[in-house]
């Protein structure tokens, strides 16, 4: 483990949080959703962020788990470190903080989060971390928008806010399409949907808590081609 040892994890201001991510995740965007911000510290320095909040559609995620309450899961919404910190400081960083909302915030049961197979990776720190993955998507939520912005569509959508309209008027005047879908908007306007593929991963907090959906092996990852590191498409096993 070697120095991963000697850093720090502690709650940080949500401004500290929002700065590093703009400067280091690889979108360079934050999510509104979260409310917890935690910080990864070595050498007084802050060297790494992690943002848990609210999952994006709590409907659709809150079955995945046999029982669970509507405040029993979170999600890590975004998760950015630099290079200064050594090998195996981001599983040695989840792994903190999940023992931190263990211990203060037992209600929490289980977290999830999601890989993004067309830009970034296929979630080597969650699998490192102990998340099991349960689902392994064709992309159909990442767009790349006529400026070269990337957007996951579902920020068009009226549930999300006033932001779906301020998008829109970029392109048309505001309201004027209001009552489409957003896939329908984003192929109106000429955005194009990333190839490759969305991955769904889980930590059960709570050990006797159980699933409703299957664990999907993690040699899936090469048998659909979803494999992907540091944003280039790589299998796992060219990995080892």
């Amino acid at each position: 483990m070697g120095r991963a040892k000697e850093i720090i994890v502690k709650v940080i201001p949500k401004k500290l949080a929002d700065d590093f991510v703009r400067k280091h995740h690889y979108s360079g965007k934050v999510d509104p959703r979260s409310f917890l911000h935690l910080g990864a510290f070595l050498d007084g320095n802050l060297h790494g962020a992690m943002q848990y909040g609210m999952s994006i559609d709590k409907n659709k995620v809150i079955g995945l788990v046999e029982g669970t309450g509507w405040n029993e899961f979170i999600e890590l919404n975004r998760m950015a470190f630099d290079d200064y910190l050594p090998k195996n400081s981001e599983s040695r960083c989840i792994a903190t903080s999940i023992r931190m909302i263990k211990k203060n915030a037992p209600h929490v049961k289980w977290i999830i989060s999601y890989a993004d197979g067309t830009q970034c990776g296929d979630g080597a720190i969650y699998r490192a971390s102990g998340f099991v993955l349960t689902q392994i998507n064709d992309n159909k939520s990442m767009w790349r928008m006529p400026d070269g912005e990337v957007i996951c569509k579902i920020v068009l959508e009226p549930s999300f806010g006033t932001n779906a309209g301020g998008i829109k008027a970029r392109y048309g005047k505001v309201g004027e399409f209001s009552s489409w879908t957003s896939t329908r908007y984003l192929r109106h306007i000429g955005a194009e949907m990333i190839g490759g593929y969305q991955l769904r991963y889980i930590y059960l907090i709570d050990k006797t808590a159980k699933l409703t959906v299957p664990i999907i092996p993690f040699s899936k990852i090469d048998e659909v081609g979803a494999g992907m590191y540091l944003g280039k498409k790589i299998s796992l096993s060219d990995r080892r």
